[in-house]
């Protein structure tokens, strides 16, 4: 238990006009700050997550968190990346500096503007996510590197469609609850499953509805060594953390089976002493749905090939056996890519203080995070308890 969560912010997640990466920034640095009672001269270091690969001009940014406040002036401040999953390795770096004693206040902000980049651009820069040599001619960018997993899926264990629907369909009327997402419309089963004029196909057996949208946003945590946490008004532990990075072509590995992501899990969870029964919730990466139902079966959920029995049967529905995405998932919620992974340990959080609102999970007590970064590259996994 290296650090604990003691207070977050969180931005709209959308098309956010007459916003910046800078004033993204710092709205949640301020907002985090606030909410966790922590003076910005408090503070030892900042972590900032932000997708490096040209959404913005100002690609030097770790020095735009200070612009919150001149008390942050001449503080450690640096940037990671590590593609869709850049958000929790700030995370996780903040939590090293607290491990290894260098700070006892760490602020961790991820933030990214999508959206006034224009579309053919955006597909090049999510692209730079994938093996480049090997995979930048797949058709329809990152979606067709995703379209290309369904495809193959379906050849190996037969059409996913009505999965892939339900998936779709849990996390949009999930979102609906969630204030802070972009897309909250409850499509229905329906809709989701059935190619339209309003749900066309995108790549492969993938449609709109079952592709992550484009998105600006940010979110923010402080995170404080025990001791401090305890003396505050609230305190969400790091039970246990995991990282796991996998090869990144696709060639070099059975693209199907999201190795690094069980790895990941099996450590976290090994490290918690806890069984996956356990959880009272998950936050998972569903940039696509395919994602969420490999992941279905990588986590432990389903054997391998039988995902689709979890979407089926109900079980990661908000009041099924282990709610899966209770926030609508990037694919309501949005997916800003610096911002996901610091997003989905902010929802957490909320929903073990029970301030989670109409996203709330009944008797909330253990919270797992699986966030990715290409296609099961980069992958981390937290387990959160509340201890105050």
């Amino acid at each position: 238990m290296a650090g604990c969560i003691v207070g977050w912010a969180h931005s709209p997640f959308g098309k956010l006009e007459g916003e910046s990466v800078e004033s993204l920034i710092v709205q949640v640095a301020n907002g985090a700050l606030a909410d966790a009672g922590i003076a910005a001269k408090d503070v030892d270091e900042i972590v900032l997550g932000h997708f490096n690969a040209g959404f913005s001009a100002q690609d030097f940014t770790a020095s735009l968190v200070l612009q919150a406040s001149a008390d942050l002036r001449f503080k450690r401040a640096v940037r990671v990346e590590n593609a869709c999953a850049t958000g929790s390795a700030a995370v996780q770096q903040g939590l090293k500096a607290i491990a290894a004693r260098s700070a006892r206040i760490v602020l961790v902000v991820g933030a990214e503007q999508m959206t006034t980049t224009a579309g053919p651009e955006i597909g090049k820069n999510l692209l730079k996510a994938s093996y480049v040599r090997e995979e930048s001619d797949i058709e329809g960018g990152f979606a067709g590197i995703f379209g290309k997993i369904a495809g193959l899926y379906f050849q190996r264990w037969g059409d996913q469609s009505d999965a892939l629907a339900m998936i779709a369909a849990k996390n949009h009327k999930n979102g609906v609850g969630n204030p802070y997402a972009q897309l909250r419309k409850d499509f229905g089963y329906e809709f989701c499953r059935h190619p339209s004029e309003k749900n066309p196909f995108v790549a492969g057996p993938l449609k709109r509805t079952d592709c992550s949208p484009v998105s600006d946003g940010a979110a923010a945590l402080v995170i404080a060594d025990l001791e401090t946490a305890l003396r505050l008004r609230k305190a969400i532990a790091f039970r246990a953390t995991a990282h796991v990075q996998d090869f990144l072509p696709m060639s070099k590995r059975d693209i199907l089976k999201f190795e690094g992501c069980t790895q990941a899990w099996q450590r976290a969870l090994a490290d918690a002493g806890i069984k996956l029964d356990d959880l009272s919730l998950v936050e998972t990466h569903d940039c696509f749905t395919i994602a969420e139902l490999i992941e279905y079966e990588a986590m432990g959920l389903a054997p391998e090939g039988q995902g689709a029995r979890v979407a089926a049967e109900g079980l990661a529905e908000k009041d099924g056996k282990l709610p899966i995405n209770p926030s609508g998932g990037l694919k309501s919620k949005g997916h800003p890519i610096g911002a996901t992974g610091v997003s989905m340990h902010a929802l957490a959080a909320m929903q073990l203080m029970g301030a989670a609102g109409d996203m709330q999970v009944r008797n909330a007590r253990l919270g797992g995070i699986f966030n990715m970064g290409g296609a099961a590259v980069a992958n981390y996994v937290s387990i959160l308890e509340r201890i105050k």
